[in-house]
């Protein structure tokens, strides 16, 4: 049997990891709306309930909580948009499905603010350090996951003579300025953002 020390311990990790999720998922819902430079301790400590020494015990500095309100945005695009996706046939199948919850994730959004590398990297793209790095390595792990069910779509014949990078690049700007439209009251956002990415994937879906 563990000694009951290790126990305790075990137990206490567990809260911590608990409380710091729950910390870093509130810090992205702020940050998707104010920018993670609106981030602070104790802010989030005040909107939470509990002390700014609680915060900063397991966060430490505001550059680490900005790192993790990313992680934790990450997590949610993966598991909304990209998972789910997971599931359909490689290639156009599974691009289709994965911009449409894309679409989805930007028309219902789970961050107040709507997409949170909307909302930040434009924040971020000329300040050099830790959360610009965080950032531009989401992003490039986003593209990389288009660029492959692109590749395979074409190895299917579809979207044939396209440079698979300059196809994701379209489909994250119109995706962007959706979000930033639909952010603002444009209703007409979503569904000319959707014509236009039909007009891309759709007309090649005849082979």
């Amino acid at each position: 049997m563990r000694p009951v020390e290790q126990e305790i311990s075990d137990q206490r990790r567990l809260k911590g990891a608990r409380a710091r999720a729950a910390i870093a998922r509130h810090a992205a819902d702020v940050a998707s709306v104010e920018g993670l430079t609106g981030l602070s301790l104790g802010r989030l400590a005040g909107d939470l309930g509990v002390s700014k020494s609680g915060v900063a015990t397991l966060f430490g500095t505001k550059e680490n909580l900005q790192l993790a309100a990313v992680q934790s945005a990450r997590e949610v695009f993966i598991e909304y948009v990209v998972r789910p996706a997971m599931s359909q046939a490689r290639g156009m199948p599974r691009l289709r499905a994965i911009v449409d919850r894309w679409f989805d994730y930007v028309g219902e959004p789970l961050l107040p603010g709507g997409c949170f590398r909307g909302a930040n990297v434009p924040e971020f793209d000329s300040r050099p350090g830790p959360v610009r790095d965080a950032l531009a390595a989401d992003r490039d792990d986003w593209f990389a996951v288009l660029e492959k069910e692109i590749g395979r779509a074409q190895e299917q014949g579809y979207l044939a003579g396209l440079d698979p990078h300059a196809v994701a690049f379209q489909l994250d700007a119109v995706v962007a300025a959706a979000n930033t439209a639909a952010r603002m009251g444009d209703e007409t956002a979503l569904p000319t953002a959707r014509a236009i990415v039909d007009g891309l994937l759709g007309s090649a879906s005849e082979r």
